[in-house]
């Protein structure tokens, strides 16, 4: 006969099991879900402005603020496996050496659907900020809206809801602040 252990084993053994099979389909089935969620951005404006930095106050370099609309539509997205959306507002350049760069300006965490729809029109929320210190032999940059899919079960997914339809120049830099 069995101890009451080898039962308990057993049992919880089947449970585990079940579960795990369970969890895997569960994963399995967010790929069948492919939404393609559009949007519109927008640049109103990109000002680059002269500024003292923060840890060496003798050393200038250059701020840029972005004012931007954006109207995206996100509510395909959301399924039963759907936890919460991560989306943000990046802004993709290149400097004159060839090194690309990729800054996040705004950002939002969507946790439902009745919230998954997108009408912004305000300006950065973090401020455009290079290694060089200097924007200006930097090229022309491109604007994205990107989301990243946070499942209960299951792996990251990241897509991209919109884009500028030309690269943006970055004007050259002011003295002050208007």
């Amino acid at each position: 006969m069995h101890s009451i252990y080898a039962r308990v084993n057993n049992a919880s053994a089947l449970w585990s099991t079940c579960v795990m099979v369970l969890l895997g389909a569960v994963a399995l089935s967010s790929f069948l879900f492919n939404a393609d969620p559009k949007g519109d951005l927008g640049i109103v404006s990109l000002k680059v402005y002269h500024s003292k930095t923060r840890r060496y106050p003798f050393k200038n370099e250059e701020i840029g603020f972005v004012k931007f609309n954006l109207s995206a539509d996100l509510t395909p997205l959301f399924n039963w496996n759907t936890k919460q959306l991560f989306v943000y507002l990046e802004a993709e350049y290149a400097s004159a050496q060839g090194v690309n760069n990729t800054v996040v300006i705004w950002d939002r965490i969507v946790r439902s659907k009745e919230d998954a729809t997108i009408d912004v029109v305000q300006k950065d929320k973090y401020r455009l900020r290079d290694l060089s210190g200097s924007f200006s032999n930097v090229l022309a940059g491109q604007y994205s809206l990107k989301y990243n899919v946070m499942p209960y079960v299951g792996v990251l997914s990241y897509g991209e809801a919109a884009r500028t339809s030309e690269p943006i120049e970055f004007p050259a830099a002011r003295d002050s602040v208007s």
